[in-house]
């Protein structure tokens, strides 16, 4: 495969090509979450907000906000292809066909709909939210983080001549290139690409994740993003995320209730996807106490995903929790899938091998690593920690605590009380990075 990125990237007009080109393209978990919320809360209302974490780089002043409403009415517009549905109706996702029903990808090619959104800029900040059901809103996610990261580099682009981008896209290059080099041929060394998100563009994520499938063979495990994977014949990787948990705690009537939402939640999803795609996230309101109050049962899952915790710390105790269940470990699998890059995973690889399935989910630093690329100097391309997260359902404030007591997102009184019930034990306090 030979790709004159550069080339493709200057050639593009940025004022009427697309950044989003299907629905596809977004992370497999939200549509996985979308069938889950239409089957059981066709009628709940939610809205999402962005939230840019890297608050020194004003958004607002760098993306002219008629092009991101242009993009946005472009996303609005779309409908799932035939094509499209066909591929989720027969494919086969973890070894099982007939995880999507044709009920469910009837209401996909019939009724689906985007819904309508608020945009402004605030303090040099893009304010933009998303109100009306829930399932029209929750897809907005991917869609809003993936667009507004490609119009920050389609700014930068804009201030390089072709022979600056040639540099840049060959710096790159070099750097993927030398990243795959040292894990190629890494014995049971099992990688995913997560980075939809954060991406620096739909062309770079696609040559990426190419190169990846090319060069590492059957080290690379697949795409979390559909659209790749429909298109490159690549596995669908994703189960589900903090927005399900988030949601239900937030519908909560009690503190009972709300301590008790997060293991309703694995109930419920399990019933729903007859035991398949049973991967933990725990630590939407803190691993430890997630851990520590889980039914017995929540040890028969499959595995967890470690998002906002140490993956060393986080991991022993996962191996831990399972061995006082009496559960083997090393019949589990350990997803680590924050702000990785290769010597992290080299190093979780070979401090778990042996004691649990270690894979790894990287996301930011593989499909958006251009620190020091820019022949300018500049830092346009530095990827952010952008967001977009549910924060109303059904007119009750929703709540996200974390195990980084700084990622801890929700009005303030709420999150107080949210730590009053569930406590911080084992909750760090660290930078966030991108």
């Amino acid at each position: 495969m030979i790709v004159n990125i550069s080339r493709r990237a200057h050639d593009h007009n940025w004022e009427l090509d697309p950044i989003t080109r299907s629905l596809l393209d977004t992370d497999f978990y939200k549509l996985l979450m979308l069938q889950f919320i239409w089957k059981h809360f066709p009628r709940t209302r939610a809205s999402f907000a962005l939230q840019n974490r890297t608050t020194t780089v004003r958004l607002g002043d760098i993306i002219v906000l008629d092009e991101l409403r242009e993009q946005l009415e472009n996303t609005r517009k779309l409908r799932f292809h035939k094509s499209e549905l066909i591929w989720l109706a027969g494919n086969s996702f973890y070894g099982k066909r007939g995880i999507f029903e044709s009920e469910f990808l009837e209401w996909l090619d019939k009724d689906f709909r985007l819904s309508d959104y608020e945009l402004s800029v605030q303090d040099g900040q893009i304010s933009l939210r998303f109100d009306g059901l829930w399932t029209e809103t929750t897809l907005w996610e991917i869609y809003a983080l993936s667009t507004i990261d490609e119009l920050k580099t389609r700014a930068a682009m804009k201030k390089l001549s072709e022979f600056d981008l040639d540099i840049l896209y060959a710096r790159a290059k070099t750097r993927l290139w030398e990243k795959m080099e040292r894990l190629r041929g890494v014995p049971s060394l099992r990688l995913s690409d997560f980075g939809t998100r954060r991406r620096h563009s739909y062309l770079w994520h696609e040559y990426v994740v190419i190169a990846m499938r090319d060069v590492l063979g059957s080290n690379f495990t697949g795409s979390s993003n559909t659209y790749l994977a429909y298109n490159h014949d690549l596995e669908a990787i994703g189960t589900n995320a903090h927005e399900l948990p988030m949601a239900l705690a937030a519908l909560a009537g009690t503190d009972d209730d709300l301590r008790t939402a997060q293991y309703r939640l694995l109930d419920l999803w399990q019933r729903t996807y007859q035991g398949e795609l049973m991967i933990l996230l725990p630590d939407t309101f803190g691993t430890t106490q997630f851990l520590r109050n889980a039914p017995d049962w929540v040890a028969d899952w499959t595995g967890q995903r470690i998002d906002s915790k140490d993956p060393f710390v986080a991991g022993d105790e996962y191996i831990a929790w399972l061995e006082q269940r009496n559960r083997d470990p090393r019949r589990k699998r350990l997803i680590a899938s924050d702000a990785l890059d290769v010597d992290k995973i080299l190093e979780l690889h070979a401090y778990f091998s042996g004691r649990i399935r270690f894979s790894a989910g990287w996301g930011t630093l593989l499909t958006n690593d251009f620190r020091n690329c820019d022949p300018q100097g500049g830092d346009g391309f530095d990827p952010i920690s952008l967001v977009c997260k549910l924060v109303e359902v059904d007119g009750r404030q929703a709540v996200k605590l974390s195990d980084n007591y700084r990622k801890a997102m929700g009005p303030p009184e709420e999150v107080e009380r949210y730590r009053r019930v569930f406590g911080l034990e084992g909750i760090a306090d660290i930078p966030v990075e991108a």
